[in-house]
């Protein structure tokens, strides 16, 4: 079985701020990092140190080429689908605030350059059992499910940043759903995760849920099986990537056959990891890291029950 992740690879320009700049305002910021990020580059990083041997399928701009190949080669991921295009890659403007809390500022780029002869061309290389990772921030996202789909492979789709596009998406096709609350109240009306799960289930009743609720932890669903599992106490620094480190560390769990609730706690450490840390990819966790944390916490007996 071959994980594809077909996603979005950006350049991260993260200023740490008191607070984050307001219409009118100008403010300075305390420091600058300039790194690889984006939900697609994140996630196939997240994989690779859970374990997995992903494939990373996405478009970056020539001027960047060095900064993405070497750090994908370094962690393991395959960069065989990666199209270098004339032109700036993807990135984004990164406010942290004294919080750890982020806004972010996204322009495509190549990200939003990946057309259907693209896609064709890499998913020829995949075949029927196959898991496909989709993010919402490249082009072509509703041609990809179609085509995965019709190749017989598993997607798992996390649907962010959210926005209409998102309603044009065939979500029928999605087998894993991974979100967060606020994009759950988007493509819901939900207030809570009881209510988000049971619309979304009445709508795809074959669909798995994944539903992470910041500092209520996160919650499964499917048609026969609810789980829930808390976070871990950690000191936050930036949650830029924690999101990502959770979808990562959850397919990968996912793939090596491990029980829904212990990859849900595996997939917490990480991202609480990585909310400790400042950047995104740079964030994330290997698994012999994350191992050794929740052996730490559990000790301590500091898990936040939901």
């Amino acid at each position: 079985m071959k994980i594809l992740n077909f996603g979005s690879l950006n350049v991260d320009y993260i200023y740490e701020v008191e607070n984050f700049v307001l219409p009118g305002e100008t403010i300075s910021s305390n420091n600058l990092v300039i790194t690889t990020g984006g939900k697609g580059l994140n996630q196939s990083i997240a994989l690779a140190k859970a374990g997995a041997t992903p494939f990373h399928a996405g478009a970056i701009g020539s001027a960047n080429e060095d900064m993405f190949i070497g750090l994908l080669n370094m962690v393991g991921v395959n960069i065989d689908h990666i199209e270098k295009l004339p032109g700036p890659s993807g990135h984004a403007i990164i406010q942290v605030d004294k919080n750890g809390q982020n806004c972010i500022v996204l322009y495509g780029g190549a990200n939003q350059q990946i057309n259907n002869k693209f896609v064709d061309g890499v998913l020829n290389s995949f075949s029927s059992g196959d898991i496909i990772l989709l993010q919402n921030e490249i082009s072509s996202v509703e041609y990809i499910m179609e085509k995965a789909y019709k190749k017989g492979m598993k997607i798992y789709f996390n649907p962010s940043p959210a926005n209409q596009k998102l309603y044009e998406y065939p979500l029928h096709y999605v087998d894993v759903l991974i979100l967060n609350e606020v994009e759950g109240e988007q493509l819901t009306g939900g207030r809570n995760a009881d209510n988000i799960t049971e619309i979304l289930l009445k709508r795809y009743p074959e669909m798995k849920i994944v539903l992470t609720l910041g500092e209520g932890g996160v919650t499964y669903a499917d048609k026969d099986r609810r789980e829930n599992h808390g976070i871990f106490d950690t000191v936050v620094v930036d949650t830029t990537a924690a999101g990502d480190t959770f979808t990562g560390y959850f397919i990968a769990s996912a793939v090596k056959g491990i029980d829904i609730r212990e990859s849900l706690k595996y997939s917490s450490a990480a991202a609480a990891i990585a909310v400790s840390r400042l950047g995104a990819a740079c964030s994330i966790p290997t698994l012999q890291e994350v191992e050794e944390f929740i052996k730490h916490q559990m000790n301590k007996k500091v898990l936040k029950l939901i």
